[in-house]
């Protein structure tokens, strides 16, 4: 055997590795979920549920948007062009807090609004109180990305368990204190987010992550957000994807309806595991190969990657008629059907998983967000079509078609970048203000 051959199977051993290691995490943390929606189902009904996932979601969101797309940007800097540039973590730091103390002013400021409208029963002042999360989210993010982007991936899987894991002790605590319901839920939420992001700087700082820190670049911060803002606003559409039926169902059916839709929605969303590893792991990997090398890597992973998760949805279809009910009770059955229809879309996920790490990874996040636009567009027309007669049900075709038409729009954008005419994406950033090039992290 060649030595290039050796070298070649070392690759894919250690990737795979990697590969299991991430799938594993999200395992766990979606166990973690899980748990948590089972107790709150229990405790709460299917309301607690609403507006438990709702405050996994919307604070999240805020951030993002407002940060630029800051935890999408961060792995292709830390992995790429600008690796060995010591203002990077300054600079990532001052524009996570910059971005998160903004985004909660503005969920402040939106409360007496919104509160009403999205988080029936709750009142004002704790939606208020709930903005907290949408900084602690947001660090939480940023620093998985840190640990993503800077070769530690064993730190991000551990973030990855840890920022849904947390959740559990801190809602048991406040429940033994005597402090229940929702404001147990948004305290928890907040909490969990504490414990993980302060574990994960410490382990940053340990593994020599701001060691030689610099000032921050407004240049450098100018250049992430760019990337940031072409990144997630696919990104955004991703997560409205994923959760803009959240929304409308609960305008529109109530926090129950959305309570049962949910937990259909949750145990589809499994098969999306293996997918968001792919992608987790290629996209710094493939920042740091370039264009040719991801490219050849691509098509090779592409038809495994395909056929491996299009088969995983049978077991899980059958499994959704007697194990939702099991779980979560009779009162949740109306979630099988929703669920089964959410697993048909999902059937080329683990095409999807690949080509968004790709184009990520080569510096072509617009691309990205362009197929994720056309699953956005399917989704607000169907919902607003589907959702009012049928409910749950008509979420979940409106849900399963974005999935189905963003997975062929990322076909369809791949073969444009290996078209012979397509622009190449340029291999590194300028870096004409640069720092010294001596290695930050």
């Amino acid at each position: 055997m060649t030595a290039a051959r050796r070298s070649a199977r070392r690759l894919v051993s250690g990737s795979f590795s990697t590969l299991l290691a991430n799938v594993g995490a999200r395992v766990v943390a979606l166990a973690s979920v899980g748990v948590c929606t089972l107790l709150i189902a229990r405790a709460d009904g299917s309301a607690g549920v609403g507006i438990y996932a709702l405050l996994r979601v919307l604070p999240g969101l805020a951030g993002v948007v407002i940060s630029c797309g800051l935890p999408g940007a961060v792995a292709y800097f830390l992995a790429g062009p600008t690796r060995d540039d010591r203002r990077l973590a300054a600079t990532v730091a001052a524009m996570t807090l910059a971005g998160g103390c903004a985004g909660a002013l503005c969920w402040l400021a939106l409360a007496p609004v919104a509160g009403d409208r999205l988080f029936e029963g709750v009142g004002t002042v704790l939606v208020a109180w709930a903005g907290a999360a949408v900084l602690t989210q947001l660090i939480v993010a940023t620093v998985k990305s840190c640990a993503q982007g800077s070769g530690d991936m064993r730190g991000a899987n551990l973030v990855i368990v840890n920022e849904e894991l947390m959740f559990l002790p801190a809602y048991g605590l406040l429940w033994a204190a005597g402090v229940t319901g929702d404001t147990a839920l948004v305290a928890a939420l907040i909490a969990a987010d504490v414990l993980t992001f302060v574990w994960a700087l410490a382990r940053l700082r340990r593994r020599g992550f701001f060691r030689g820190a610099q000032a921050p670049s407004p240049a450098l911060a100018r250049r992430i957000a760019a990337y940031g803002l072409r990144a997630q606003v696919g990104g955004i559409m991703t997560l409205l994807n994923l959760r803009l039926d959240f929304i409308l169902l609960s305008v529109m059916a109530g926090p129950a309806v959305l309570g049962v839709y949910a937990i259909a929605s949750k145990f589809a969303e499994l098969v999306k595991v293996p997918a968001m590893a792919l992608t987790y792991v290629l996209y710094p990997r493939y920042s740091r190969e370039g264009g040719t090398a991801a490219a050849a890597d691509a098509r090779r992973l592409l038809p495994r990657a395909g056929v491996s998760l299009g088969a995983a949805i049978v077991p899980l279809w059958f499994a959704a008629g007697w194990l939702i009910p099991a779980l979560y009770g009779a009162a949740f059955h109306p979630a099988v059907v929703p669920a089964r229809i959410i697993l048909v879309g999902l059937v080329l996920e683990g095409v999807a998983g690949v080509l968004t790490g790709f184009l990520y990874g080569i510096g072509r996040p617009g691309l990205n967000s362009w197929a994720m636009g056309a699953g956005l567009l399917v989704t607000v027309v169907l919902d607003l079509l589907l959702i009012p007669p049928f409910g749950s049900t008509g979420a979940a075709v409106a849900s399963a078609s974005a999935y189905l038409v963003s997975s062929l729009a990322l076909v369809a954008c791949f073969r444009m970048v290996q078209s012979p005419s397509a622009p190449r994406a340029p291999t590194a950033v300028p870096q004409a203000d640069a720092g010294q090039a001596e290695p930050a992290h």
